[in-house]
């Protein structure tokens, strides 16, 4: 054989071979410039499943964004309403068990909580991507609310488009120096009787409020982020469920009964019955003194320990058919023009999931003169005062715990 035409045997063979699917190469990842993906996305389609219950986020997802990214990147957008992401979760399982690793029929999800600890967990997730993103420069990835979610590291497996916190709600004329943490929220529960409560976990507000007692007998948040002894979590659920035994008789009706909503607890506010509500919106205090009924005295505040912060994020699966654009969709979601556009209060109200302190100047005040209601606190002061949510295991031991320890016992 002629030595010098050997190495052309051996491409002609791999090439027979990797066409026949005899042999493979293992460990082979291109890395594709964001130029380079950016002209990939043109022509795409984006299936974006996501949840479908609101008007002002149809409106902004099929108006505004569908047109800018058209405009923009030459990429549809299309909204695929679902009830519940769950079900596409389950979608996705199916899929990688009957082994469709490519050509999906979902680009892109609204996602976080226990859906993306599923996905994770099983593998059903296109990445990490969200580092590949040059917008991903204004998220603050130190935020414990960003870099993890609801207890599972993100790890660039999917990236923020949104957030909400949880405030404190006092009207100033009635309460001018409220409790600035929740040591002092609780002894003022008990020197003032009758005058606070919080609706019933399972429900979602009295349940966060209950997460923040947890924190508060834990002694801190960050130990639950991550892994964590039974025994540990026994000792401070219980100290949880002793505080919250300890208050019944200093809250309104002596604990006899609960508000069954957070409209319920608004309604007791604003009637003079109690002297605080919370709610998991920055801005619901502002909208209910627009809607008439909270007085325009009504301010909020968050804990000088933080509150509890919810980001809300998008993911691609892992068998997504147009991946390129699915990440540019993700990419303009960071933008600073698509955050302030959904931030406006006659668009979605949706808080940014950027910082303000990494924009540019002229963004940080375009940010800053954004129309906002006189009781909603400063994006600043809201995220320098973020805490994370616990594991969703936690949350639901925790709801059961306290109908058993707290409601049942009399």
């Amino acid at each position: 054989m002629n030595t010098r035409l050997l190495p052309i045997y051996i491409c002609l063979l791999t090439i027979f071979f990797l066409a026949s699917g005899l042999i493979t190469i293992s460990n082979a990842k291109t890395v594709m410039t964001w130029e380079e993906t950016l002209e990939q996305a043109k022509g795409q389609t984006v299936d974006w499943y996501m949840w479908g219950g609101s008007t002002a986020v149809n409106t902004y997802v099929n108006g505004y964004l569908a047109k800018e990214v058209k405009d923009r990147f030459d990429i549809t957008l299309r909204q695929v309403p679902v009830n519940d992401i769950a079900e596409i979760v389950s979608k996705l399982v199916v899929e990688k068990q009957a082994g469709k690793n490519a050509r999906g029929s979902v680009d892109l999800m609204w996602i976080n909580g226990e859906n993306f600890r599923t996905c994770k967990r099983l593998n059903l997730l296109h990445g990490p991507f969200a580092d590949l993103l040059p917008n991903q420069q204004y998220v603050d990835w130190g935020s414990a609310s960003v870099k993890n979610d609801f207890g599972t590291p993100v790890d660039g497996m999917e990236s923020p488009w949104g957030s909400a916190q949880m405030v404190m709600i006092y009207d100033s004329a009635r309460t001018p120096q409220p409790p600035k943490s929740i040591g002092a929220l609780l002894k003022w529960i008990k020197d003032h009787p009758g005058r606070f409560s919080y609706p019933a976990p399972p429900d979602f507000t009295g349940s966060v409020f209950m997460r923040h007692i947890f924190y508060h007998a834990a002694g801190s948040s960050d130990k639950w982020q991550g892994d964590y002894s039974e025994a540990d979590f026994q000792t401070a659920t219980q100290a949880t469920y002793a505080i919250f035994n300890d208050l019944k008789s200093s809250l309104w009706r002596a604990g006899a009964t609960y508000p069954e909503s957070p409209v319920r607890m608004n309604t007791l506010f604003a009637d003079g019955e109690i002297d605080f509500s919370f709610s998991y919106h920055q801005g619901d205090a502002s909208k209910n003194i627009l809607d008439g009924l909270f007085v325009d005295t009504v301010r909020t505040y968050v804990f000088e320990e933080g509150t509890i912060a919810n980001t809300h994020f998008v993911a691609i699966p892992f068998n997504a058919k147009d991946k390129s654009a699915a990440m540019v969709v993700a990419d303009f979601l960071l933008s600073p023009e698509a955050q302030i556009k959904k931030a406006s209060p006659d668009v979605w109200g949706d808080f940014p999931a950027i910082s303000g302190a990494k924009l540019p100047k002229q963004w940080q005040e375009r940010f800053k003169s954004l129309p906002r209601g006189v009781a909603t606190l400063d994006d600043e002061v809201l995220q320098s005062h973020q805490l994370p949510e616990p594991p969703s295991k936690i949350l639901l031991s925790l709801e059961k715990g306290w109908q058993q320890h707290v409601l049942k016992n009399r």
